[in-house]
């Protein structure tokens, strides 16, 4: 147990600036919901009327969750819980795959393995980190919470509602590990993983029957197979319930056994599913640093344009139905009015538009994706087989932002396309399709600032020479060794 501690501090180390950032982000974006929900609805009546449109509309509890009364806390909690929960898995999952598949990929775990340790005990520590990380998490979230002069039980579920999600993920992301043959396929899957959980939940929650005063909604049981879903299920500012957080961490302790079980008998750098051989030529595309940034992205590129095509047919599929729930009450339209003053767009516009506006950081994300992988070829060594040839670092750098700022644009174009073709198969198909193709496009320079940001950051930031285990005197920042 000794080693396992041991390892689990060499880890926590290496985490010292990446885990502080993620946690305390996550805990301050429950903190600016409770204050944004306290600041615009801190008046019953508005709570009211806002829970009572989301409960009647498929698409608000698709996105945002099951309302629960109209309470601050339930309010809050119906606001920001589910996007807390994907980020609390994120951080899991990454956490976890680097400590361990990636690792074996870079050296790092046949060093460990060389020495008197288990197996297993690499996965162990990890595991070991990732749950004190959640547990960190979710003090710090409940923290946030009762500063925003929440209930402080409530506070406290909710917290332990996010972090039960990130300790399901972190055993989830560890069972993934020895399942992928690489890093970049094993946090592909785990991301997709947690993806998947969030759709699942969105489902369950879309089906779900609203109470005849519209103040909550009752989730369908397909929520329950998502582990978000269960965590919603704690009802921290009503009835405050914590089976189903046990539920989850019971889920949890399974899946960790699981791998150290399977982690304690595979080879390695093996994997339970073989890495398939590449082609023996490149293509007409692999010959060129834009055809080589393609292939690279490819696989993470389709998975954007395939969320962002799900998002846009949500927004324009499910207007027509934010349309008739407000129509109907007085209350609704002047409450919208009162968020939207001087604004004559009719209401499917108005909500289709802000729907899209989650496409911009679907777009921007999917660029700075792109560029951040630059750094991943760096620390890995391949970049450095690349630069040996003719190729030049500009080159290299220039083909990868141009294909980061076409990714951009594509996702936006999908997604706008999707509502625009989502919104001709309702009752509401008389609207231009440039009116939705429009609304998501115009996220895309913003988008594009923050990739060219991210650009800047890694042209002139100095390579980890640690982590790479590959440093040169006369090294440049970024960019590797001066040839």
């Amino acid at each position: 147990m000794s080693g396992i501690m041991r390892l689990a501090d060499g880890q926590a180390r290496r985490e010292r600036v990446l885990l502080p950032f993620w946690i305390l982000g996550i805990a301050f974006l429950g903190l600016v919901t409770a204050s944004a929900v306290s600041t615009q609805f801190g008046d019953e009546t508005d709570r009211t009327a806002i829970i009572a449109v989301a409960a009647a509309n498929p698409a608000f509890l698709f996105v945002r969750g099951l309302p629960d009364g109209t309470s601050l806390g339930a309010v809050v909690f119906f606001q920001g819980y589910a996007f807390t929960a994907v980020l609390a898995g994120l951080m899991s999952t990454f956490l976890v795959i680097r400590h361990t598949r990636a690792d074996e990929e870079l050296g790092r775990a046949e060093l460990i393995g060389s020495t008197t340790h288990r197996r297993a005990a690499s996965l162990g520590s990890t595991l070991l980190l990732g749950t004190a990380a959640n547990l960190v998490l979710a003090a710090a979230v409940a923290t946030g919470f009762v500063a925003a002069r929440l209930p402080v039980v409530g506070s406290v579920t909710a917290g332990a509602a996010v972090g039960a999600v990130g300790l399901f993920f972190v055993a989830l992301s560890a069972a993934v590990a020895q399942v992928m043959p690489s890093g970049r396929s094993a946090n592909g899957a785990a991301a997709g993983l947690v993806g998947a959980a969030y759709l699942l939940r969105g489902v369950g929650d879309a089906f779900g029957i609203p109470s005849a005063d519209l103040t909550q909604v009752t989730g369908h049981w397909l929520s329950l197979l998502s582990p978000i879903g269960w965590g919603q299920r704690s009802r921290p500012f009503s009835v405050a319930e914590p089976t189903p957080l046990l539920v989850l961490m019971g889920a949890a302790v399974l899946l960790a056994v699981a791998s150290m079980l399977i982690r304690s008998r595979r080879d390695l750098g093996a994997s339970l599913l073989p890495e398939r051989a590449g082609k023996e030529h490149a293509g007409l595309g692999g010959t060129s640093l834009l055809g080589l940034a393609w292939r690279l992205q490819r696989p993470a590129f389709i998975g954007w344009c395939v969320v962002a095509a799900a998002l846009g047919g949500i927004a324009g599929g499910f207007g027509p139905v934010v349309t008739d729930a407000v129509s109907g009450s007085d209350t609704l339209r002047e409450l919208i009015g009162r968020l939207i003053p001087g604004s004559r767009a009719e209401i499917i516009d108005v909500f289709t538009t802000a729907l899209l506006g989650i496409v911009g950081v679907l777009a921007a994300a999917a660029g700075i994706q792109t560029i951040l992988r630059l750094r991943v070829e760096e620390v890995e060594g391949r970049a450095e087989l690349l630069l040996s040839t003719a190729r030049s670092r500009a080159r290299w750098l220039g083909a990868n932002t141009v294909l980061a700022a076409a990714s951009v644009a594509a996702v936006a174009l999908v997604a706008g396309s999707a509502a625009a073709i989502s919104l001709s198969l309702t009752a509401s198909g008389n609207r231009p399709p440039g009116l939705m193709l429009g609304a998501a496009l115009a996220h895309v320079p913003a988008a594009i600032v923050f990739l060219s940001a991210t650009a800047v950051a890694f042209a002139i930031a100095p390579q980890d020479q640690c982590s790479s285990g590959m440093g040169h005197v006369g090294s440049r920042p970024g960019f590797g060794p001066v040839r």
